[in-house]
């Protein structure tokens, strides 16, 4: 099997993979000849992440071969090299990748060339020394009367002067595994119902430092004055069809919202919904009222790493199906050209 690409957009890259190694260290990468797919499942209980990237957001010059079906190739990566190598590349003039071998294991290779000036020897140009040669008469030696320069330019070091671009060749390797198609098989993406309300969150920065605030005071307040602290502090996450989005944090001592309004339900593509339109259940919770609310909790700490995709800059969709789970829709998009690539994040809900 064979894989190359050059990169582009390696901001983004590296914010994305930084979103996801918030969550796992580990993620599995669906290369074939359409798309790339980063895949985030957490050993323990969290969040679980379904990337599905068109190629010309991150790549350029994509060649891949493989035995599979699409040219498909499977690999575990481990996430933090490759954030510490995109970091590395971030202001360079070319970057590629490659899938290759070192010591007969399989690794992608990250080759990054940057330019660096060279200043040349010394700080700066001699003084020129005194000259006669304006006290010759014309027409002697030393003296060229049809030279337009001859009296208005002093000869200078070439190397002095020149400031030359010296590119500078790194390379860094990032661990991989080549996955077998039939342990593949096995990583199923989570089946939702058809969400009971749909909304667009506000700034996830926002929404996130809120969050934190919350998940702090559950943490750092004392149960019954005795001093004990919630290690592992749920928030509660509730929506309507009516444009709002309540955050709130219900513990023995307290009991804290805070609430968004005037945000927008996004209207449905009747072509994804598998059921008439007037029967799909975010048409019943609108027609119920801005009182009817769909709800999910979260575990703190999780939604703080999951809110931490925010710094892809996208517009967030959350569908909330009441009292199951939450499913984030992040739309990142193309810098240079017209289009959107979808991140979606599967958040369980605990019980109440």
């Amino acid at each position: 099997m064979r894989f190359r690409t050059d990169l582009k957009n390696i901001r983004t890259f590296s914010k994305l993979v930084a979103a996801l190694s918030s969550l796992e260290k580990i993620a599995w990468v669906r290369l074939d000849n359409d798309t790339v797919r980063f895949t985030v499942i957490p050993e323990m209980t969290g969040s679980q992440v379904w990337a599905s990237l068109s190629l010309d957001l991150i790549f350029d010059n994509y060649h891949i071969q493989s035995a599979e079906a699409n040219n498909t190739i499977n690999l575990e990566l481990a996430l933090v090299p490759l954030q510490r190598a995109l970091k590395s590349a971030a202001n360079s003039s070319y970057a590629n990748l490659r899938l290759t071998k070192r010591d007969g294991l399989p690794m992608l290779s990250m080759t990054i060339h940057t330019m660096t000036k060279d200043g040349g020897g010394g700080g700066g140009a001699a003084a020129a020394a005194p000259s006669d040669r304006d006290n010759l008469p014309r027409g002697t030696a030393g003296f060229n009367s049809t030279d337009p320069f001859a009296d208005n330019f002093q000869q200078e070091s070439l190397e002095l002067t020149m400031k030359r671009e010296l590119e500078k060749v790194i390379t860094q390797d990032i661990p991989v595994r080549v996955l077998h198609p039939e342990t593949v098989e096995t990583i199923m993406q989570p089946k939702v119902r058809e969400p009971d309300v749909h909304i667009q969150l506000p700034p996830l920065l926002q929404l996130k430092a809120i969050s934190d605030r919350f998940t702090k005071l559950a943490m750092t307040t004392s149960s019954g004055g005795g001093g004990s602290k919630t290690s592992n502090p749920k928030l509660e996450l509730s929506a309507n069809m009516h444009g709002s989005l309540r955050l709130r944090l219900k513990a023995e001592t307290l009991d804290i919202t805070s609430v968004w309004t005037g945000l927008d339900n996004p209207a449905l593509d009747p072509s994804h919904i598998n059921m008439p339109m007037e029967e799909h259940p975010s048409v019943k919770f609108k027609e119920a009222g801005p009182e009817k609310w769909a709800t999910v909790r979260v575990d703190g700490k999780d939604w703080s790493k999951v809110l931490s995709v925010g710094r892809l800059d996208g517009r967030v969709i959350a569908c909330f199906a009441d009292e199951h789970a939450l499913i984030l829709y992040v739309y990142v998009p193309h810098y240079e050209e017209v289009g959107e690539d979808v991140v979606t994040y599967y958040v369980s809900s605990f019980s109440s």
